[in-house]
């Protein structure tokens, strides 16, 4: 076993995160759906047409990941696919806004960490 010299094709995993973007997870969550588990330029396709202001800042993490396996790992970016994608709940900022009768009302302004991992396609 220690004497044959064979080499086992590891499956790499490489992600980006952007922490902290102003768009609720449950938003970002639906956008993700779409694109997890599709090739790099598909994906990126879909994101660039989609009315969502989440569908942006999606596609800007997924061009990270990317690149970050292009130039950190030598993957080849054809064969890059989504293997995980998700949008987790950041901190919530909460703020009051006027109403009638000298009340006020709470308004919770949602963030979320939109993680991507990108994978080579055997």
């Amino acid at each position: 076993m220690a004497d044959s010299k064979e080499k086992v094709a590891i499956a790499k995993e490489v992600r980006a995160i952007a922490k902290f973007v102003r768009t609720s997870p449950r938003k970002a969550g639906k956008i993700c759906d779409l694109v997890r588990g599709k090739s790099v330029d598909e994906a990126i396709a879909i994101l660039k047409f989609l009315p969502n202001s989440s569908a942006q800042i999606i596609s800007k993490v997924v061009k990270s990941a990317a690149a970050n396996a292009e130039n950190n790992f030598n993957m080849e970016p054809k064969k890059l696919y989504i293997s995980k994608i998700w949008a987790n709940q950041g901190p919530t900022l909460k703020r009051f806004m006027p109403r009638a009768q000298g009340r006020a009302t709470s308004i919770r302004k949602r963030t979320s960490h939109i993680e991507v991992f990108v994978q080579e396609r055997n």
